[in-house]
């Protein structure tokens, strides 16, 4: 699971609320009409900016607040290709590996990264090669199983092709 695109960059501590404003919640559930407002309550324009596999960078606690699955679920389907992250809030990142969006923890992203540089990203590695900077960064690795619900698309997915989960309780 490899991406490439622009970088588009938040601070920390982004809710949910100014991911998809509340606003919006009731209006459909049509994700790709929510969609048109990703971003909407730091930036009301984010939407006509972004290119199809921009990634979004943030700081600290990015999703925090409630635990809106419209979230993780609006940012995939405008078209942001992945999230990179210091920090996830705890629902906002396993609703994002539910739905099948990709994410990582990377360790001072926030001041190694601008608006605009050109990233690669290796999301199996937790590799991240700036082709703006040619600086390469290392993310948190994801956990083998929350990966393999990741590749195959989401949650729903995974238990369609493999009927559920086999516990390893050792």
């Amino acid at each position: 699971m490899n991406f490439k695109g622009n970088v588009w960059k938040f601070g920390d501590d982004v809710s949910t609320d100014a991911i998809i404003p509340g606003k919006y919640k009731f209006d459909t559930l049509d994700m790709d009409k929510l969609a048109r407002h990703t971003m909407e309550g730091i930036d009301p324009n984010f939407y006509d900016k972004i290119e199809e596999g921009d990634l979004i960078v943030s700081g600290k606690n990015f999703g925090c607040g409630s635990s809106r699955e419209q979230a993780p679920l609006v940012i995939k389907h405008s078209g942001i290709s992945c999230v990179l992250a210091e920090g996830f809030s705890r629902i906002f990142y396993r609703n994002s590996i539910n739905v099948g969006l990709p994410i990582l923890e990377v360790p001072g992203i926030s001041d190694k990264v601008e608006e605009g540089d050109n990233l690669s990203v290796d999301i199996e590695e937790g590799k991240i090669v700036n082709l703006t900077k040619d600086e390469e960064y290392k993310a948190e690795p994801l956990p083998d199983s929350m990966l393999e619900v990741l590749l195959s698309g989401g949650l729903s997915n995974y238990i369609k092709k493999h009927g559920g989960f086999e516990w390893d309780t050792k």
